[in-house]
């Protein structure tokens, strides 16, 4: 059996840092969420064929604007969360110094 190493001082700043980045991320990621939700509908206006996006289990609309807008909404969910997550790891080094998530 071998003994727990001590942390160093860089682990617990680490550790520290991830437990104030934390509810920082959640508020940031909660407010992507509702940029990216604003940022489909107005999308989809422009697009689809009437003010609301069209659900999967929706008998009166067609496979092609079903797909279009599941594809439509994953991209703007994904570049929006890419943009918030990339923003608070900058935010980050710049107040700290060190880059969140390990490297």
């Amino acid at each position: 059996m071998s003994a727990k190493k001590p942390p160093t001082p860089r682990s617990k700043s680490k550790r520290k840092q991830s437990l104030v980045y934390r509810p920082v991320g959640l508020l940031l990621g909660l407010a992507g969420g509702a940029a990216a939700s604003a940022l489909f509908s107005q999308a989809w206006k422009a697009v689809g064929r009437g003010s609301d996006a069209p659900d999967a289990l929706d008998e009166d609309r067609t496979w092609r604007e079903i797909l279009l807008a599941a594809a439509l909404q994953g991209a703007i969910f994904a570049a929006v969360r890419a943009a918030v997550d990339r923003g608070g790891a900058v935010g980050v080094r710049r107040l700290t110094g060190t880059w969140p998530g390990g490297s």
